[in-house]
């Protein structure tokens, strides 16, 4: 290998670049138009323009990014995490385009991609499992019989997805069609495959995972323990390593099954096994994850190990640089930077990152794919960056959290840093009394979680952020015909002088209206429909993530004419409320 293109953007797209470059490999870079001067685009030897604005114009786009690697003169893929990187087929059209897939071989990707052929190989590799169903289940009224036999809550689950795509919980029978609905609606729109399985839900675990790494000379390492229980709807936002108050039981099994699931598998390249562990100490597989994993740092800072040079080794047919598991010297924490505020149920707020001062000093990391003055689209993730922070227990890397969140500066949008802030503080989380006293769960923050957090006073600037989409022409250039694309508020300039907008009016409290800008999932009221105050009344999406529309007081619901899959801005009025 020689030059490898990154199927990807932001931080992981930078994080790819940097280890690249030591490792003595030229970079391409890919870009949807909003990323036409992102960082990674900057940092990379070459970049090629995908020409779009949404994923599955851009990033989600396999004939495009292979057909930029042959532009760029790519030899090998790089998928990074999300997108495509546990896409089966991508890797298949990689490989057939004759470059090196920097993963694991298709067949395995397709293997434990379906959760559920991977919940059979994990039964066959003796990994602990919760009950689930043989198989992806045909509709709501095969969810209920399941919930009959095994009880509630239920999971139920996109079988060919991960991230917590596409998966809802439904603690009660008349949950259960709003839930597999929505999983299979958000299954489709994120993975282009809507099955879906469903299993018992351990009521408030927590997530532990296992990095694994694995090479082509049968070499099988698990490169340590990771807890990641703090999650908001289902994504995460703060983990560690390695993961805390594990007994050594505990930790036994989750090394033994995980390295037994990847030589089962003939599994090469990076990889992680999920698992839950319920309060009483009840151990389950979850899943397995064919790529790198956004928390990867805190495994690297524990133990050493640069795992993206792994990957690169292993992609050129090396052995792995290590061959026995590795101790972990210390203990780290990230901290996902996202563009939400948690004052408003962590609502996704894109716009221009006015200032980002980063935290100094010993054990601080920073990945990131922005600078300040950049604009985190509406479009993609509402991550833009992590901070990680490693001490030498567990107690000095919180202490060293505390004063690199404090001293971490973001101005111009909300973000998760409030919430940080508070968690590093809270008793739960800080466990001072040792294992009994670490009682975070997955879903600590949405139900034990209970600290005053005040709305951002970057709200409204937020919601102002520029227009970034590409405007395209053909010029010539002394006698060749070149195609140009340019920011949009540039040709502006060139154009006819616009007028100021006339300022909208207040909507009278009857109205009912998007918080923010999305496209329009569901309608979840029929027209014309008596509600009461907070009925829900439609679905949104935005930087991949439902919301919940609600009647603001009770009446009668008129829809307004929006149609699903539309666009709306923030503000747009959904209906009304007579």
């Amino acid at each position: 290998m020689k030059r490898l293109l990154i199927a990807n953007r932001g931080e992981i797209a930078v994080r790819i670049i940097r280890s690249a470059h030591v490792a003595g490999y030229q970079t391409v870079a890919v870009y949807a138009d909003q990323d036409i001067a992102a960082l990674h685009t900057e940092l990379a030897d070459t970049a090629v323009a995908l020409e779009g604005s949404t994923p599955a114009e851009t990033y989600l786009n396999a004939e495009k990014l292979i057909a930029a690697a042959r532009t760029a003169g790519a030899d090998a893929v790089h998928p990074g995490y999300g997108f495509l990187s546990e896409n089966a087929d991508f890797a298949r059209a990689v490989m057939q385009a004759g470059m090196t897939w920097i993963g694991p071989p298709p067949e395995v990707i397709t293997q434990l991609g379906n959760k559920v052929t991977a919940r059979q190989i994990a039964v066959e590799a003796g990994a602990p499992l919760v009950p689930g169903s043989n198989g992806p289940v045909a509709d709501a009224q095969a969810v209920r019989a399941f919930a009959a036999e095994h009880g509630l809550p239920v999971a139920i689950k996109a079988a060919h997805g991960g991230g917590g795509r596409g998966m809802r919980v439904a603690r009660r029978s008349e949950d259960i069609e709003e839930a597999f609905t929505s999983a299979v609606r958000e299954a489709e729109a994120a993975f282009g495959r809507g099955e879906c399985f469903v299993e018992r839900f351990l009521d408030r675990p927590r997530h532990v995972e296992a990095q694994v790494l694995a090479d082509t000379h049968g070499n099988v390492v698990v490169v340590g323990t990771r807890d990641c229980s703090l999650q908001r709807r289902n994504q995460k936002l703060i983990e560690e390593a390695p993961a805390p108050f594990l007994t050594a039981e505990q930790q036994e099994r989750i090394y033994t099954s995980a390295r037994a699931i990847f030589t089962a598998t003939g599994y090469t390249g990076a990889g992680t096994v999920e698992y839950l562990l319920s309060g009483d100490g009840l151990l389950s597989f979850l899943e397995v994850n064919t790529r790198l994993q956004v928390e990867h740092p805190v495994t690297e800072e524990t133990t050493g190990v640069d795992l993206v040079a792994e990957q690169l080794r292993i992609a050129e047919g090396l052995p792995l640089s290590l061959t026995t598991d590795p101790l972990a010297r210390g203990h780290a924490f990230e901290f996902r930077l996202n563009a939400e505020d948690p004052a408003l149920g962590f609502l996704p707020t894109p716009g221009r990152i006015e200032q980002f001062r980063m935290p100094t000093g010993p054990g601080v990391r920073i990945d990131t794919g922005v600078h300040a003055g950049d604009e985190v689209a509406a479009a993609f993730d509402s991550m833009f960056a992590k901070l990680i922070v490693t001490g030498d227990t567990r107690d000095q890397a919180l202490q060293r959290a505390r004063s690199a969140l404090a001293e971490l500066r973001i101005e111009g949008i909300p973000t998760v840093l409030s919430f940080h802030r508070q968690a590093v503080e809270s008793a739960a989380f800080i466990a001072a009394a040792g294992a009994e006293s670490f009682t975070v769960h997955t879903r600590w923050i949405e139900t034990d979680f209970a600290a005053e957090l005040a709305a951002s006073e970057h709200l409204a600037s937020a919601v102002r952020h520029r227009d970034t989409a590409i405007r395209r022409t053909v010029v010539e250039i002394d006698g060749r015909v070149v195609q140009l694309g340019l920011p949009s508020a540039l040709t502006s300039l060139f154009g006819t002088a616009s007028s100021q907008a006339p300022v909208e009016p207040a909507p009278d409290a009857g109205t009912v209206t998007a918080p923010f800008s999305g496209t329009l999932i569901s309608w979840q009221t029929e027209d014309d429909t008596v509600v009461e105050t907070g009925t829900p009344v439609a679905v949104l999406e935005t930087m991949k993530m439902e919301s919940t529309v609600t009647a603001p007081r009770a009446g009668t619901f008129h829809r307004a004419e929006v149609e699903i899959g539309a666009a709306v801005e923030r503000g747009a009025t959904l209906g009304h409320i007579a």
